[in-house]
């Protein structure tokens, strides 16, 4: 190669590469720093156990975000035209799952066969005070149905009672079920009922019976998931098993908070909203939680 030509395929290189670079990013007005890396931006995310941190450009579709949703409905008076609609949200939004009564959770199944989008049925809900058999057997009824993931209500009068020992296979005889099937299993504290010693006992129960998730709140109680409690809960399963925060998610900033507390899935019935706000830019974050968490029947696996 002549200097000439050498001297050409540089310029055509430099060329290139100009065109190749990205737009200027904006710097915060607190550090003077990129914005996306602002500490007092991510200090938080960090500390509570986050390894990557994501941002989407406006407009872009928030798949980070709509993977840890589970879309749901809940109420009493849900009807068949409304479940049918939440699944078909669920499919265009690619969340994680719906979540349902188990009265739907056929209904459901037929709806979102081979779509991906997991079937979750509560159980023992919204109350926990039914008998640890009829709870088991009530899962395993969701499963034949369809549901891969089971939601279920702790025994929260016999923990308050210092009953650890009936609080324990109350848990275990759904996750067993759960397990048998190799469906995910999330167990239910009602974080709002409990002090911080009662919620510490619940979540060290749940992982001992070999829960995949432990779950602030069912949404009917006197309080839904917060900040601290979700920091709390995420503190004392650690890194092996996931953390759902449910109860008053209503929008980008609320889902944002609780993830970067340790939230691994949030359960929203604002689902299609906060998806919305994403994509429209109002908050640019996204994070994920530091974890290994279980597959379904207690199998390990990569982050969720």
């Amino acid at each position: 190669m002549t200097g000439d030509e050498l001297r050409h395929l540089i310029d055509v290189i430099a060329e290139e590469l100009s065109l190749a670079v990205p737009p200027a990013r904006q710097r915060c007005r607190c550090h003077a720093v990129l914005d996306d890396c602002c500490p007092n931006r991510l200090r938080g995310v960090v500390e509570a156990g986050a390894t990557r941190v994501g941002v989407h450009a406006a407009g872009g579709a928030p798949a980070e975000i709509a993977a840890l949703i589970d879309h749901t409905l809940l109420k009493p008076d849900a009807t068949r035209a409304e479940v049918e609609v939440l699944c078909r949200e669920a499919f265009a939004h690619r969340f994680a799952a719906v979540c349902l009564n188990p009265t739907w959770i056929r209904v459901a199944a037929a709806q979102l066969a081979g779509s991906g989008i997991a079937v979750c049925s509560v159980v023992g809900f919204p109350l926990g005070a039914t008998t640890a058999d009829v709870k088991a057997y009530e899962a395993r009824r969701a499963i034949f149905d369809g549901a891969r993931e089971i939601d279920m209500v702790i025994n929260v009068g016999a923990l308050k009672s210092g009953d650890e020992r009936h609080v324990g296979r109350d848990i275990e005889v759904v996750i067993s079920a759960c397990a048998e099937c190799s469906i995910l299993s999330k167990v239910i504290i009602e974080a709002a009922l409990l002090t911080d010693d009662e919620k510490i006992k619940a979540c060290k129960l749940a992982v001992a019976a070999g829960a995949d998730y432990v779950k602030t709140s069912t949404g009917f109680g006197p309080g839904g998931a917060t900040v601290a409690d979700v920091a709390l809960m995420r503190r004392v399963v650690g890194t092996a098993v996931g953390v759902k925060a449910a109860g008053g998610v209503r929008d980008l900033e609320s889902f944002n908070a609780l993830v970067a507390a340790g939230a691994s899935r949030i359960g929203a019935s604002a689902g299609v909203r906060i998806v919305q706000q994403a994509q429209a830019g109002t908050c640019r974050e996204v994070t994920g939680s530091k974890q290994t968490a279980r597959k379904p029947g207690g199998r390990r696996a990569g982050r969720e």
